[in-house]
């Protein structure tokens, strides 16, 4: 077995979990129901497979998901990784935040975005876009009682609109959620 991670990367990570997951071919009828939406209509993984212990949780939780991270309109992809990437970052869930950035460099096309923050950390200088979604997430996870007009202020002068708020707001807070269940049911591994 390989040593857990505790560094953030890029490194392509499996996540094995604490607590057994349901196998498919002795999952009851309401786990089997509650599989058959997957994040990102994917595989299934431990996670998820994990998650479906408690069918009714999961059966809600994953059409949330894919709304949140992958519906059309409103805030980009990219962006929506970003806010993501700063939840999982601030949280130290370091499997989210490996998954996080290898998809936003895949949308955008911008590896040095990642590098900055993978290096600099919470003083990650990056360009105007980029920082005002990063500083959101990292202030709406850390400190929410704190979040306010400044905030929104940067978000509305680099150009976003309601939706796209929302839609940042959605991300940063499903992953805030992830990332502490994350922690508690397993821990990222290099994959062998």
């Amino acid at each position: 077995m390989s040593e857990a991670v505790h560094e953030f990367t890029l490194e392509p990570l499996d996540w094995q979990p604490y607590v057994k997951p349901v196998k498919l071919d002795e999952a009851t009828p309401e786990q089997l129901e509650a599989l058959t939406v997957t994040p990102s209509n994917t595989k299934i993984s431990n996670y998820v497979l994990v998650l479906a212990n408690e069918a009714e949780m999961l059966a809600e939780r994953t059409p949330l998901f894919n709304d949140i991270m992958y519906s059309e309109g409103g805030l980009s992809r990219g962006g929506r990784e970003i806010g993501a990437l700063a939840a999982s970052f601030v949280n130290r869930c370091i499997y989210c935040a490996s998954v996080h950035a290898n998809r936003y460099i895949q949308l955008e096309k911008r590896p040095e975005v990642v590098d900055e923050i993978f290096r600099r950390g919470l003083d990650a200088d990056l360009p105007d876009f980029e920082q005002a979604l990063f500083n959101f997430g990292v202030d709406l996870t850390a400190h929410p009682d704190n979040v306010g007009v400044y905030q929104f202020y940067h978000l509305r002068e680099i150009g976003l609109d309601d939706l796209e708020i929302l839609d940042l707001i959605h991300s940063i807070a499903i992953f805030g959620w992830a990332n502490r269940l994350m922690h508690t049911l397993g821990e990222p591994h290099l994959k062998e």
